[in-house]
């Protein structure tokens, strides 16, 4: 067969280019560091041009020029396979063609139009559709709005707004819809928000992210009583946040009733494509117009949005701009012909069928979870999960738990749901952190609070997710859940530590993720407030790192970076075993220990001042003295050499010497004459914190020991008492060279600290002496 040219060369200069684009992709991600290069720096467009591989090349460079700022787990290029190429291919087609003549360029865009057109008529089972492609997702629905407009409004099209004025028309979107979607049509139709009517979701029966249908028929009714024009109604096939559909049969019923126009749009409708369809997205087939978003279902790049729509006169679609004269504009769907025509009808259904059958399998490992809440519509068929930890019930209450696992039940308290939201936020980035091929992320509903959601049917061809993805998204959620149970379990105990403990300050942060936040107390003594906040946030920085020096498995933070506490430290998740009361009072006495030394460091400050200046003030004195005992004449120049020299000077050298220890004066005679400084009175010994805990051999700190616990091992006690018997059987005396066992070790060390207590006391009799004898024994030292 004959091909073109210019068609050949462009499909190999694309392969080309994608080919670069993936292998400096691929290096760069080998790379640990990236050094910026001299092309990087915008300059002037050179006169002489550049070649295609420079061009490339600075693409490449400006794509991933911030990727070192970036974790390697954060970042993640788009899974581009045959049909991405396929559709980025179409782009540089629409362009080649637009070069064609009028009529063969009319001929050839009508042709893809039409097929694109009547195979997702097909696909969806869309009867009798026309199809709008578009690049944003809502201006399908603003085209929708105004074709409604000119149709309800015969006159509108030579009065305009005028029309609009005597009888108001009215556009009805659910409360669970996407944010700022109503706003958005009301700025671009030019109409006040008064026009946009949010109708609530259901509060007593049914789903509470479905549209409340009675509600609906009550303020359709209170508007044309009013005089107002119902025009449209905007329903979900799948929510934004929970994936649930709306009651499509009775709110067509209802827009049949009022003459209205109803629109659908939703990730849900993505399963109109397969075999088994729920009854519930099938009405979707029934109604006015429906939004499809093929990139994002199919792994497709940069291919438009398509709203199918049946309307029977071709020149208010023209009007409304759903269809266009220009033939370049029907190029959009270009992209998507060529997408279409490269997976083929099973290819595009087995990519839908996956991504549903991700789904069931994450919502039938869930249901044999504790502490996990699932909100789906329904089990057999939901393509979006939606769940939440939640400490409620567990295996030993199965009834209640299998009677309300569908459904996250919310009698939460505000305190209690704010510290909810927080934990599931953490265990939701931590999910799309371990296993970012799953694609979760967290979402905030009214009622639910804060969840995590796993929708496939957005994600999974995007990403690439697979079964062994889902069931690693499993693991880990099994992992987490302990975290967050132990967690949640010792906040209170530790806010009663904390609360107990003199010195540190409980502080209440609800959005923190962890056991909690503490401060520590700085006891002024009379300083002002700036001072104060700068000593108590010196003590505070110095405590978190002492206690990030700790070997334990704790973490030890300042907060998060924008809206937390000053000048406390934040604690994160932990464990069951971990001993709340040593925490408190290990930070506690560290706490301490820096506050005191921060003190006897300004102490010794303003002491060696002090005596700086006394002992300058002493060498003065001493120095006007030596000059008295000199004489007058020595200290002329010239006769006093000479006076010096028949006639020596005997003086011995009079300096000072400060003791920090006892923070006083001393002379340095003693130090001349015996030609040795003198150690002076021996420092105290530096105290020890009394929390040193005898721990088991590999037992990190913060760690409750495993003899007093109830859960010890089998293993781990026959091998205490082999360790007993091997003591006991010991002989009781050892040679020098030979170690000690425990037991005596344990002995001597009781021994040596009697011995020390006795030493200590001797002394303190000794310093017990009267003045008298004190003062008789520096005589005869004076006089020796």
């Amino acid at each position: 067969k004959m091909v073109d040219p210019t068609l050949a060369e462009m499909g190999k200069n694309l392969n080309e280019a994608m080919k670069m684009l993936e292998d400096n992709q691929r290096k760069v991600e080998e790379e640990n560091e990236k050094k910026y290069v001299r092309k990087d720096i915008p300059g002037p467009l050179q006169g002489s041009g550049q070649d295609m591989v420079s061009i490339l090349q600075l693409v490449q460079n400006l794509m991933h020029g911030e990727e070192e700022e970036e974790t390697s787990q954060a970042y993640r290029l788009q899974n581009v396979g045959e049909q991405g190429h396929m559709a980025l291919l179409g782009h540089s087609l629409a362009a080649y063609i637009s070069v064609l003549d009028r009529e063969r360029l009319r001929k050839l865009t009508t042709r893809i139009l039409s097929d694109t057109t009547l195979w997702l008529c097909r696909l969806f089972r869309y009867e009798n559709g026309s199809a709008y492609y578009h690049e944003d997702d809502r201006e399908g629905l603003l085209k929708i709005c105004r074709l409604v407009i000119h149709t309800r409004y015969e006159d509108y099209t030579v009065e305009g707004f005028n029309v609009l004025y005597t009888k108001q028309p009215v556009i009805y979107i659910s409360s669970a819809a996407r944010t700022g979607l109503g706003q958005a049509l009301c700025n671009q139709l030019g109409l006040p928000l008064s026009c946009m009517c949010r109708v609530p979701c259901n509060t007593m029966f049914g789903s509470q992210h479905q549209m409340d249908v009675a509600l609906l028929d009550r303020l359709i009714k209170d508007d044309v009583e009013s005089g107002k024009l119902p025009l449209l109604l905007v329903a979900n096939a799948g929510t934004p946040g929970a994936g649930h559909t709306d009651k499509l049969g009775r709110l067509k019923e209802l827009c049949e009733q009022y003459n209205m126009w109803l629109h659908v749009e939703g990730v849900n409708l993505a399963t109109l494509a397969l075999g088994y369809v729920s009854s519930s997205v099938l009405a979707a087939t029934k109604c006015d117009s429906m939004t499809l978003t093929l990139g994002s279902w199919l792994g497709l790049p940069a291919v438009p949005a398509v709203t199918l729509y049946r309307h029977e006169d071709p020149s208010l679609s023209l009007a409304a701009g759903l269809t266009s004269s220009q033939p370049v504009e029907k190029l959009r769907a270009l992209p998507l012909w060529l997408s279409l025509q490269y997976l083929g009808h099973d290819g595009i259904v087995e990519r839908i069928k996956h991504a549903s059958q991700l789904s069931q399998r994450l919502l039938e490992n869930l249901k044999n979870l504790d502490f996990i809440k699932t909100s789906v519509e329904d089990e057999l068929s939901s393509p979006v999960v939606v769940f939440k930890f939640f400490r409620e019930y567990s295996n030993r209450d199965q009834t209640s738990h299998a009677a309300q696992a569908s459904t996250i039940q919310h009698p939460i308290i505000s305190n209690e749901r704010l510290i909810y939201d927080t934990f599931n936020q953490w265990l939701g980035e931590q999910l799309a952190q371990l296993v970012p091929a799953s694609g979760v992320d967290v979402v905030e509903l009214e009622d639910e609070g804060t969840c995590v959601r796993f929708s496939p049917l957005m994600t999974s061809a995007v990403l690439g997710t697979e079964i062994q993805d889902v069931d690693q998204l499993v693991d880990c959620l099994k992992m987490k859940i302990p975290v967050l149970t132990s967690t949640l379990q010792l906040r209170e105990e530790f806010e009663q530590e904390v609360r107990r403990t003199v010195g540190l300050l409980y502080i209440e942060d609800l959005s923190w993720p962890g056991l909690g936040v503490v401060r520590y107390n700085y006891h002024s003594d009379g300083k002002n407030d700036d001072k104060q906040e700068k000593e108590l946030e010196k003590i505070n920085t110095e405590l978190l790192k002492k206690l990030n020096e700790l070997e334990s498995d704790l973490t030890f933070s300042l907060g998060p970076e924008f809206g937390g506490q000053n000048n406390c430290v934040y604690i994160g998740m932990v464990t069951e075993d971990l001993d709340v009361s040593e925490l408190v009072e290990t930070i506690a006495a560290t706490g301490r220990e820096i506050e005191e030394n921060s003190r006897l460091l300004e102490n010794m400050t303003e002491v060696v001042r002090k005596g700086i200046q006394e002992a300058q003030l002493q060498l003065q004195k001493a120095n006007e003295e030596r000059l008295l005992e000199e004489g007058l004449l020595r200290q002329i120049p010239v006769v006093g050499s000479v006076l010096n020299w028949f006639s020596p000077f005997q003086a011995s050298p009079k300096g000072r010497t400060f003791n920090l220890t006892a923070g006083s004066l001393e002379s340095t005679e003693s130090t001349y004459v015996s030609k040795a400084q003198g150690t002076g009175t021996t420092p105290p010994p530096t105290p020890t914190s009394s929390l040193a805990k005898q721990r088991l051999p590999g037992q990190k700190i913060f760690k409750r020991s495993l003899r007093s616990s109830d859960a010890l091992s089998e293993t781990s006690s026959v091998s205490h008492c082999d360790d007993l018997e091997k003591m006991d059987q010991r002989p009781p005396t050892l040679s020098p060279g030979q170690e000690r066992g425990p037991l005596e070790t344990e002995k001597t060390e009781a021994q040596e600290e009697v011995a020390q207590a006795t030493k200590t006391g001797t002394e303190d009799v000794q310093s017990d002496k009267s003045p008298h004898d004190c003062a008789k024994a520096e005589e005869q030292g004076s006089q020796r």
